[in-house]
């Protein structure tokens, strides 16, 4: 049961709001519990002190394991006490096992947004209402904070990519981490960069229909993909997936597979999951095998 006032009792119907949602305002750690587990009640009340002794940076949120399956299996919870702390709405850190409050404590730190981080999470919200001018300047700022702040740095970069600005994109995300350029969303961000090339000598759609409808081999398939990479950048992304398909049906050894994979990369940019991710995803299973 939650004691404190930033230690809240989650459960399956209330988990989406109070784990996924307020994780993008606020982190979250979400302590996987049951009533008859030893090492659980040793450290529990690590974390809850932790949660009332930084007052809100982040919030605990206690989870009975066994009175909630579902969400045991979702986040394969293989035993407990397990801790996964969540930010913006995906776990980002995790551990097993009752450790010591030394080590919790570093664990919490990792977790605590950089300096600066309130002027991002403001510039998401300008974002949202349009105000890109705005929201430019906060981020800007955010980094002048914290130059470390690899998502600020990630929001500039999407907004580049938006803005045509595809030089300056690409310079943001090298000037990030090397870790932090594994993340899927700077994937998506460079796959962006990716079809901007493919385009930017690229003749226009009629002239690439007319290529696609009267030329052979490599050519062929350079237009299909160039074309492909067209839509994808006009945001007609169900269109570039079935031009990708048709390249992956005539011309599969092209560059090395290079459209399967990038079919792979549209359904990134789609968060791989979703209606239209699952229909071209078993139309592509039923072309490779």
């Amino acid at each position: 049961m939650a004691t404190g006032k930033h230690v809240m009792d989650v459960h399956l119907g209330n988990f989406q709001e109070s784990v996924i949602e307020i994780s993008r305002q606020v982190p979250v750690v979400v302590d996987f519990w049951a009533p008859w587990c030893g090492p659980c009640r040793a450290l529990g009340p690590v974390l809850e002190k932790l949660a009332e002794e930084y007052g809100g940076r982040f919030l605990l949120a206690k989870i009975n394991s066994d009175e909630n399956p579902e969400l045991s299996r979702e986040y394969q919870v293989r035993g407990i006490p397990a801790v996964k702390a969540f930010r913006d709405g995906r776990v980002v850190d995790e551990f097993t096992g009752a450790l010591p409050e030394s080590a919790v404590r570093q664990f919490i730190e990792r977790l605590l947004p950089p300096p600066g981080d309130e002027w991002r999470r403001e510039a998401l919200l300008l974002l949202e209402r349009g105000e890109t001018a705005q929201a430019e300047a906060l981020l800007h700022k955010a980094l002048e904070a914290n130059p470390g702040n690899d998502r600020a740095r990630l929001e500039l970069a999407r907004m580049a990519v938006h803005g045509g600005r595809f030089a300056d994109a690409e310079a943001l995300v090298t000037a990030m981490s090397p870790t932090f350029r594994m993340e899927p969303e700077v994937s998506g961000v460079m796959a962006l960069i990716g079809f901007a090339g493919a385009v930017k000598d690229a003749p226009d759609l009629p002239a690439l229909a007319g290529i696609i409808t009267a030329s052979k081999g490599d050519e062929r398939a350079l237009a299909m993909y160039q074309r492909a990479a067209r839509l994808v950048l006009q945001g007609d992304l169900e269109g570039a997936l079935e031009q990708l398909m048709d390249m992956v049906e005539r011309h599969r050894s092209y560059q090395d597979d290079l459209a399967r994979k990038t079919v792979l990369q549209v359904f990134a940019l789609l968060g791989n999951q979703g209606a239209l991710v699952d229909r071209f995803r078993t139309r592509l299973s039923r072309a490779l095998f």
